[in-house]
């Protein structure tokens, strides 16, 4: 796993620019081409589970507050990532928080970048179907609506790659992903993800130096459990409940709950008994308007054109408007 890890990122990463009020990434790179979906490889909801067809092999995802390392742009293998537990948010996924603060940091550049070369539609590749972001930027809009409009772009790439999981996409060829789609951790990793890289974008540090100390005091409000041996009796609390390991990776059935209530707001799914004095539950919002009030739907439009993955009876173009239609579909589709 981990050299398949750093094989993905040998191919991907791309270089950054981390100097705060600039670009974050290089005007080449925005304009040819977009990190990948998913950055950093991770995680599963469990510990110990079986792999199917390899029966001496168990996967453990599970890391700790003294493992994450530093945050590094795209990626890096001194960062600890795996899924660890807080009081406050529930289990932590830090691959999928990680990956929307920079794909949060690209589209700021992306935004700037567009606005500034009049660019108004722009591939963004294919995942479950061609993705096209069209964007209608008014003149007077300021760098802190663009990096709310970033924010909330990045989070609705996020819900789609969900959408698309859930739908059987996958990264890897033949080997179903749809065990991971809606898994009770992503959404509010990702959105925390979101929050932070807008924090670090709006910081006077380096973007990875930001995300770095954003990071490690996010997780300390949340009330972060200190070991790994703490993430596994969360996990064994609800095994049976949220996760099994009756089942076989990639098999759907490891996956027992889903969270699929992504908008407006996230609450996330605390296990019983872990409250301790912490506040019972931290809410976060999707950014939905701008400082002046206008909504952000008016200022862009994520398109896809689907492929055979998605039944027929689905329209074969949509947009971010039809995403709660698509997550009901996915809700019916994954008890199938």
């Amino acid at each position: 796993m981990k050299a398949f890890k750093s094989f993905l990122l040998c191919i991907f990463t791309i270089w950054v620019f981390p100097i705060s009020g600039k670009p974050l990434v290089p005007e080449t790179k925005i304009l040819n081409s977009q990190p990948p979906r998913v950055i950093r490889v991770c995680c599963s909801l469990g510990s110990n589970l079986g792999m199917f067809g390899i029966p001496f092999v168990k996967i453990n995802q599970i890391t700790s507050i003294e493992k994450i390392g530093r945050h590094h742009y795209l990626g890096n293998r001194e960062e600890g990532d795996g899924i660890l537990y807080t009081r406050s948010g529930g289990f932590i996924d830090m691959a999928h928080l990680r990956d929307q603060a920079d794909w949060t940091a690209y589209l700021y550049s992306f935004i700037r970048i567009c606005k500034e070369k009049g660019i108004v539609e722009q591939s963004f590749g294919h995942e479950g179907g061609e993705k096209t972001l069209g964007l209608s930027l008014p003149q007077n809009i300021d760098s802190l609506d663009e990096l709310v409009l970033a924010g909330r772009i990045a989070y609705d790439l996020s819900i789609w790659h969900e959408i698309a999981t859930g739908f059987g996409e996958s990264s890897v060829p033949v080997v179903s992903e749809k065990f991971s789609s809606f898994s009770i951790e992503d959404a509010y990793s990702n959105l925390l993800g979101v929050t932070l890289g807008m924090k670090a974008i709006e910081s006077d540090l380096p973007f990875e130096e930001a995300m770095t100390q954003l990071i490690s005091k996010t997780l300390d409000s949340l009330g972060v459990v200190k070991t790994e041996a703490d993430t596994y009796a969360a996990l064994e609390d609800v095994r049976n409940i949220w996760w099994t390991r009756d089942a076989r990776l990639p098999s759907n059935k490891i996956t027992l709950k889903r969270l699929t209530n992504v908008y407006p707001c996230i609450l996330p799914l605390l296990v019983p008994g872990w409250a301790n004095d912490y506040k019972p539950i931290i809410e976060l919002t999707v950014p939905d308007k701008t400082t002046k009030g206008q909504p952000l739907a008016e200022l862009y439009q994520l398109k896809i054109r689907l492929n055979h993955k998605f039944p027929k009876n689905i329209k074969r173009e949509i947009t971010q408007a039809d995403f709660n239609m698509l997550i009901d579909e996915v809700v019916k589709a994954l008890k199938n």
